[in-house]
């Protein structure tokens, strides 16, 4: 990859990670803070605040609870191993070693999951809290670790808790970290200490950012405003399974056995509509899984239950199509969601991960080569912490030599490998949410007839600066009531216009959420399990724990084996209902039946072709399976370009290295240009500036480097393509914030008329408005392509910009607003133009690093980068096109395990180890991420003594 700009501190591009601009930018700190501090508080910060908070990395130190000593070994990036003689002391001292690096991370994290981020910020995090607090994901983290977890599990929970409270003892805020010191100028907030429940609630809110598509719901539903059951359709094509492989190709559902089985080629097993085994929890029956894909059961295809596309829920007692409360209320619950931080990644069509495994008769190792790099939000510090936790010797006291990814606040290893196996994980994407709306009547809701009462429950928020507020929550048989958390949510329906099945709507419908993460479960337990897997049946036994969750995981280990599963609770629900669409909440029919047996999920052991990829395509094929797992998978750009790389290396024999994985992590081509750029070079601009700009694509080859002036007018087109396409007649509450437009009202009749037309302004944030450019728009406009007089291409005149009629005509108006654009973005010159200037990533403090004063912003934060790759590419750097070109998502970390040498093996973060902002590992390895990079990942005792620049002696 070509060299991208250095970062550095606030927003301004320039050297980054050099001692001497560090010591700069600390003195520049101080003064800052000094003056502040001085002025306001009558006191005076030095450079020792902000070094107080540096962990000690070297000598010896005390720790009360361990049974002997334990020994830390920090590599010149600062990222730890950690030996010890017990499991117990193990995991005591990763949480020592983690509030050493990342306590206040942590701090926020666990406010965000339980609801108390007011506790920190003050008043403009109330409405997030009263939302979290509906959710409820602290109470369900408690029921689980009293009723779900292993006395196991609870021992190294506790353990763990013992070690962050250790480091916390005896310390203030700003003994902690910087960004206490700066939240005492407007509270007395002090740090508590951490509980087990704390780490096991940030498993919830990692499994809120990765839920499927709940915003695929909301969206149908709100398309319905503006487009009709065709429209809708188009917009959620079916997925291509003749061209983008699903993950399974091999075995198939024996309806004898009641289970996936391994053997044969997948392709005849499995009936449509054949009844499902009885599901964990339930016995009814499972869905058809007719209508899995993209398509979501909408348009013309009349999948059973939704016949009359997204415009309303389908079946007895569904609502009608276009209906203004409802629009209402949905668009509500959006506004709600964009406000919510992100815990680990931007929920939406883009979002993704690479993993892909294979095997040793393909590897010039001759033994298996694992590769997976997460796609999540920019993060800082990152969401991932590298580590390594080693028993001196394994065995039944002491049971773990791992190493790899986990969060900070968590015990035990989420990716990575042991001294026997590797594994990686990808969002499955399978619909584990429903939205249920529900008819209010008093103080209950209807159901079956009858009204039911809610269950309630008080809960107080304590806020920062201010007085406490107390809040009702409310719950149905389906969950808690979302619309309860925003002023124009209650006016559920209230002029919506229901078909005659329906209840009479008064005072409107609510919206409940039923969702598979609010339901006690044993992903910790997984955790630990896999973390000292041996092989392949281990591992498929601690799999199937990993309930929520759901995650495509892959496998490799050193005898030669590699394997896919696909762990997690998924309901099960009648065929009338594909989950596609909010369901009414007051028909039984519509109820979860149960959930896919564990026996029943889909997996491949060792499959023929000697290779596993998963980038969040479709699992299996849905003529094939009886369950209907999801209506909305990503559609498969990125899973096939790693095929198609991977296919390509071992044609005729050739044989794939360490060095193949991490460059096809990088590959930035970009399948959309391939597709588009032939039709773009035959038109025939007049304006010569366009002409100009057309001339870049002559010859490109669709490479998105961060050099690249034909990326760059590329991915501009591509954006104007979509606004004029599709953007711009979608309903405001789907386009992005600001972007406003002269539209024909909605909910009126007669003949249009252009002095009639209303002003709307989108209302979503940027990075989650639509078209987002993800790999469903390439399918939609994939099909479109050979429709060259379909609607779609129709745009009218703005100013002296032509109209369009047709495709060729549209493309030529986005080729002239993508090079006015640019000029006024790059400049006038085609030269000086590259794909990074526009494509640029900025790492932000999540907290006080977007919301805090000027100058805290400049301390913490860090960029710009100027970024190859793009959105639903491999090396995918995400970008939302509804909202611009910047980075919004990344591949959050990259690692390539050789099981021939482990000690091969390869790994990088986005940031560093360290969460305190002046660390000299606070953005380290940023700069060899960004150049496609990767780190020497030391496993071997030996390997890890000679990699080892700091040792820590911890002593009971």
């Amino acid at each position: 990859m070509p060299p991208n700009t250095t970062a550095s501190t606030g927003q301004q591009p320039g050297k980054s990670g050099r001692r001497k601009g560090r010591k700069a930018r600390l003195i520049v700190l101080v003064l800052v803070l000094a003056l502040i501090g001085g002025v306001a508080y009558g006191s005076y910060w030095s450079i020792s605040t902000v070094r107080a908070s540096f962990p000690q990395t070297e000598g010896t130190l005390t720790l009360k609870g361990l049974s002997g000593p334990v020994e830390v070994k920090r590599d010149t990036y600062g990222i730890p191993q950690i030996y010890a003689s017990s499991d117990a002391d193990l995991f005591m001292a990763q949480g020592y070693v983690q509030a050493q690096d990342r306590f206040y991370e942590m701090d926020v994290r666990r406010h965000m999951a339980s609801g108390r981020l007011s506790e920190m910020f003050g008043k403009s995090q109330v409405d997030n809290d009263e939302f979290l607090r509906t959710l409820g994901w602290d109470r369900v983290a408690k029921q689980e670790y009293d009723t779900k977890l292993s006395a196991t599990t609870k021992k190294y929970l506790q353990a763990y808790a013992e070690g962050v409270n250790s480091y916390l003892q005896g310390k203030d805020g700003e003994d902690i970290s910087l960004e206490y010191a700066a939240l005492g100028f407007t509270n007395d907030y002090k740090p508590q200490e951490w509980t087990p429940v704390d780490s096991i609630s940030w498993l919830k809110a990692m499994a809120w950012d990765l839920r499927g598509n709940m915003q695929d719901e909301i969206d149908r539903a709100l398309l319905t405003s503006r487009l009709g059951p065709k429209q809708i359709a188009d917009l959620y094509p079916q997925y291509p399974y003749g061209r983008n492989k699903a993950i399974v190709q091999e075995g198939q559902y024996s309806e004898l056995a009641g289970a996936f089985q391994q053997g044969g080629t997948n392709g005849s097993s499995g009936t449509n509509g054949t009844s499902g085994a009885n599901g964990t929890g339930g016995t009814s029956t499972g869905t058809a899984s007719g209508g899995s894909g993209g398509s979501g059961g909408s348009g013309a295809s009349g999948t059973s239950g939704t016949a009359s596309g997204a415009s309303g829920t389908g079946g007895t007692g569904g609502t009608a199509s276009g209906t203004a409360g409802l629009d209402s209320q949905l668009g509500g619950l959006t506004r709600v969601l964009d406000d919510l931080p992100p815990a680990v990644g931007v929920n939406g069509d883009g979002i993704g991960s690479n993993s892909w495994v294979v095997g040793g008769e393909h590897t010039i190792t001759g033994k298996p080569l694992l590769a997976n790099d997460p796609h999540l939000s920019p993060s800082l510090p990152s969401v991932w912490y590298q580590m390594g936790l080693h028993c001196r010797s394994v065995s039944s006291t002491c049971q773990y030599d791992v190493s790899g990814y986990t969060f900070a606040g968590m015990p035990g290893v989420i990716i990575g490998h042991n001294q026997d196996i590797a594994w990686g994980m990808t969002n499955s994407g399978v619909d584990v949410t429903d939205l249920y709306l529900e008819k209010i009547t008093g103080d209950g809701y209807l159901y079956d007839g009858k009204v039911k009462p809610f269950r309630t429950r008080e809960e107080t928020i304590k806020v920062a600066g201010g007085s406490p507020k107390k809040i009702v929550v409310r719950e149905t048989n389906n969950g808690p009531l979302l619309s309860d958390r925003d002023e124009e949510l209650v006016k559920v329906g209230k002029k919506a216009a229901v078909d005659t099945a329906a209840p009479d709507r008064g005072d409107g419908y609510g919206v409940a959420l039923r969702w598979t993460a609010l339901q006690p479960g044993t992903t910790m337990d997984a955790v630990f399990a896999m973390d000292k897997a041996k092989n392949w049946t281990d591992f498929r036994k601690a799999a199937s724990q990993f309930e929520v969750p759901s995650q495509n995981l892959i496998y490799a280990d050193n005898e030669n084996h590699i394997g896919y599963t696909l762990p997690g609770r998924i309901p099960l629900r009648e065929e009338s209902d594909n989950g596609s669409i909010p369901a009414p909440g007051w028909d039984p029919e519509y109820r979860w039946t149960g959930y896919v047996p564990q026996d029943a999920l889909p997996y491949e052991y060792d499959p023929e072709r000697g290779y596993i990829v998963t980038a969040n395509q479709a699992v299996i094929d849905p003529d094939t399976y009886p369950y209907t797992l999801t209506a909305d998978w990503g559609y498969g750009a990125r899973s096939q370009r790693i095929t198609d790389l991977i296919q390509s290396k071992i044609k005729d024999g050739g044989k794939i290295s360490t060095d193949d994985m991490r460059q096809m992590q990088l590959d930035n081509s970009s399948e959309v240009a391939r597709l588009l750029v032939p039709t773009l070079l035959k038109i025939d601009p007049e304006n010569k500036d366009v002409r100009e700009a057309q001339k870049l694509l002559e010859g490109w080859d669709y490479t998105q480097d961060a050099d690249s002036a034909a990326a760059a007018y590329f991915n501009a087109v591509w954006r104007n393509v979509l606004k004029l396409a599709f953007g711009n007649k979608l309903p405001k509450e789907l386009r992005p914030r600001g972007q406003c437009l002269w539209v024909e009202p909605v909910n009126t009749t007669g003949p249009a008329d252009e002095a009639e037309k209303v002003r709307e302004c989108g209302q979503r944030d940027p990075d989650r408005a639509q078209p987002d450019g993800g790999d469903r728009w390439f399918e939609v406009v994939r099909k479109l392509m050979d429709q060259p007089d379909s609607e779609w291409w129709s745009t009218p005149k703005v100013g002296t910009r032509p109209a369009a009629h047709d495709r060729d005509q549209l493309f030529k108006r986005a080729m002239i607003d993508a090079r006015w654009e640019l000029t006024a973005k790059l400049g006038k010159d085609i030269d000086s133009w590259s794909w990074g200037r526009l494509h640029r990533l900025f790492l932000k403090n999540q907290t006080l690093g977007t919301a805090g004063p000027g100058f805290i912003q400049y301390a913490l934060n860090r960029g710009p980068w100027e970024l190859g790759g793009g959105e639903a590419t491999v090396n995918a750097t995400g970008w939302n096109a509804a909202g611009g070109y910047g980075v919004v998502w990344v591949p959050s970390m990259r690692m390539v395990v050789n099981l021939g040498d482990l000690d091969k093996s390869k790994w990088i973060n986005l940031t560093g180890a360290s969460g305190h902002a002046y660390s000299a590992h606070y953005v380290d390895q940023t700069e060899k991420w960004a150049d496609g990079e990767l780190l020497p990942w030391a496993f071997s005792d030996q390997a890890v003594e000679k990699s080892t620049s700091d040792k820590l002696v911890l002593k009971p």
